[in-house]
């Protein structure tokens, strides 16, 4: 937050939890295409956090999440790759802090979980779930409410 905000900075978190980009990319269904994506970011400080690929007959979605967006625009973009993307939440688990207790907590705000994904490096060393809601702002609010860790794209630590 920059410093001429009117806002003291605890209160404005309180309102927008962290988030991370997800991009969405579209490939086609053949052989080698997710070798030559995930290729494009070797030897690049921007590391592949998480990853999923959900298949159809003649193109393949990949849902991919990052430690720095704006680098991964512009490697997509070198790619010449189709992407879309959307805020997600990341939410580590613990003990006290399960999927179930998620879940419930969710549904207790009557939010939607549209889809769910481990990620891959995870900042603390504990499992960390890659989240997409439909109000993430509110399902932040809540989370963070019921004590879950939230983290951000500064969070994400290099491969």
């Amino acid at each position: 937050m920059d410093s001429g905000s009117s806002l003291p900075l605890e209160t404005s978190q309180s309102f927008a939890p962290p988030t991370v980009t997800q991009f969405s990319v579209f490939l086609p269904n053949k052989v080698g295409k997710l070798l030559d994506l995930v290729e494009g970011f070797d030897n690049s400080p921007c590391a592949i956090c998480a990853l999923a690929v959900h298949e159809a007959s003649d193109h393949a979605v990949v849902r991919l999440i990052t430690n720095n967006a704006t680098m991964a625009r512009s490697l997509l973009s070198e790619q010449r790759l189709a992407y879309s993307e959307n805020d997600l939440l990341i939410v580590e688990l613990t003990a006290g802090h399960t999927m179930t207790s998620l879940c419930l907590a969710l549904l207790g705000a009557e939010l939607s979980i549209h889809f769910a994904y481990p990620m891959m490096i995870k900042p603390n060393g504990r499992p960390t779930i890659a989240l997409a809601v439909d109000d993430p702002t509110l399902a932040g609010q809540i989370l963070r409410r019921k004590q879950f860790r939230l983290f951000g794209e500064a969070d994400l630590p290099a491969a």
